[in-house]
């Protein structure tokens, strides 16, 4: 039997979509359409507006200067070092395809004073006085050069025919060339038109440099952005602990409040229906009676769902049997676990809820399992279920929401359900435990027969 054949296979050429560059670098490793694109005019462009830029800061670096003697320009200078880093970080998206990132922090406190004086502790301020003053005075003529080169001197040599036309004898082309006749002034319109695309390459090349100098001085560096990760972190964690603590209070007060009142409404009423002689009366305190008894029901499920007292008294492995116990769907449960920091525990509970509602919902399945441990430093909860399978979180079965709450918390949500099944959901949260073991292990026990 011959090998197989293992070549790539023939794809017309119609269906080759080459991917689209992203910046002037990636423009010109195709030099043979680049020209057709419209990165060597991003390029003019970004040079151009870098000399517009750069004698504006010229203007107010000096103005600025001037009244730093009195001690007043020299915050002024920072700022205008942060307005002008701000301008010069969405220039960057002429030759880079996109604006960079704003490498500031957000001050914790409101008011200026608190603003300006993260600024002046942020290192990314003084890199961007730094650019300021090296904009204002180095960059800005670098950039008129190159145009002046690069775009200036083909065009004034393309524009050889009317200025000899305007003139009638002679025309001094770039201040250097002497023409006198129409056929030189012609030969020199050829010229430049030869050097207008040849100088755009190495113009765009050297807009790309102008750009990265920028980028590097203006654009977050790592450590800047591992310490904006660390504070997302923190402060997804300071709201998942104040949603959790929110949660709570309102199941307290639902408990403590709503509930106790249609609980004495209820015997209120229990007690008017005795004590009511047979009659329509009767039958609409009976009425009366057995409606306040099912929104206390009602009641008692939504504060259970909210928050269920379980979690907060015996912990996720006694919540999770009881969730087990209160699915329609047979439930096998094997849970062994110590308890676990608040946050950690509500989200672990209200995956295994989730998950063993999309069962009883979607699924199909005349079984299932869940599992959850602690183990290397992580919680574990698995549900499996012998149902249909096909889970798909665009449907809107909830599994979107759940990998969000996870992902609060650092964790990671895993689904195994192809078509005809199983389904496998997996959560894993990384977290320390409290205390040892604080719900008993039941291996293999079913919830509901």
């Amino acid at each position: 039997m011959p090998p197989p054949d293992r070549r790539t296979p023939h794809i017309p050429h119609a269906l080759r979509i080459p991917h689209a560059p992203r910046t002037a670098w990636q423009a010109l490793a195709r030099p043979r359409g680049f020209l057709r694109t419209a990165w060597p005019w991003r390029a003019v462009a970004f040079l151009a507006s870098g000399v517009v830029s750069g004698v504006v800061a010229l203007a107010v670096l000096l103005v600025l200067l001037g009244f730093s003697v009195v001690l007043v320009g020299l915050p002024l200078l920072l700022l205008a070092g942060v307005a002008l880093g701000r301008v010069e970080r969405w220039r960057l998206r002429l030759v880079d395809g996109e604006a960079a990132a704003d490498p500031h922090r957000v001050p914790e406190a409101p008011g200026l004073g608190a603003w300006l004086r993260l600024r002046v502790r942020e290192q990314v301020t003084w890199r961007e006085f730094a650019h300021a003053v090296l904009h204002a005075t180095v960059l800005w003529p670098f950039d008129l050069a190159v145009l002046a080169l690069g775009v200036g001197l083909p065009v004034m040599l393309m524009s050889a025919p009317l200025q000899f036309a305007a003139d009638g004898h002679e025309a001094k082309v770039v201040k250097a060339c002497l023409v006198t006749s129409y056929p030189q002034a012609f030969a020199a319109a050829a010229l430049g038109l030869v050097l207008l695309p040849l100088l755009l390459l190495p113009l765009t090349a050297l807009a790309g440099a102008r750009a990265a100098l920028g980028r590097a001085l203006l654009a977050p560096r790592e450590a800047e952005l591992r310490d904006r990760i660390g504070e997302v972190t923190a402060s997804r964690a300071r709201l998942a602990a104040a949603f959790e603590a929110e949660r709570r209070r309102i199941e307290r007060d639902l408990h403590d409040g709503a509930q106790q009142r249609l609980v004495a409404l209820t015997m209120t009423l229990g007690l008017a229906r005795y004590d009511a002689p047979p009659g329509p009366l009767a039958d609409q305190l009976a009425k009366a009676h057995a409606e306040a008894g099912q929104v206390l029901t009602e009641l008692r499920e939504l504060i259970h769902g909210i928050h269920p007292q379980v979690l907060a008294d015996y912990g996720l492995g006694a919540a999770l049997v009881d969730a087990a116990d209160r699915a329609s769907t047979p439930v096998d449960t094997d849970v062994d676990l110590p308890r676990l920091p608040g946050p950690v525990e509500s989200a672990g509970y209200f995956v295994g809820r989730e998950a063993l509602a999309n069962v009883d919902r979607h699924s199909g399945a005349a079984r299932a399992r869940i599992t959850a441990r602690h183990r290397d430093g992580a919680l574990v909860v698995s549900v499996e279920d012998d149902g249909r399978g096909g889970a798909d979180s665009a449907r809107g079965s909830g599994l979107t929401g759940l990998a969000d709450r996870l992902a609060v918390l650092d964790g990671t949500l895993t689904i195994i359900s192809p078509p005809g099944g199983p389904t496998l959901l997996r959560a894993e949260i990384p977290c320390s435990a409290l205390s040892e073991s604080s719900s008993p292990r039941t291996a293999s026990s079913s919830a509901r027969g």
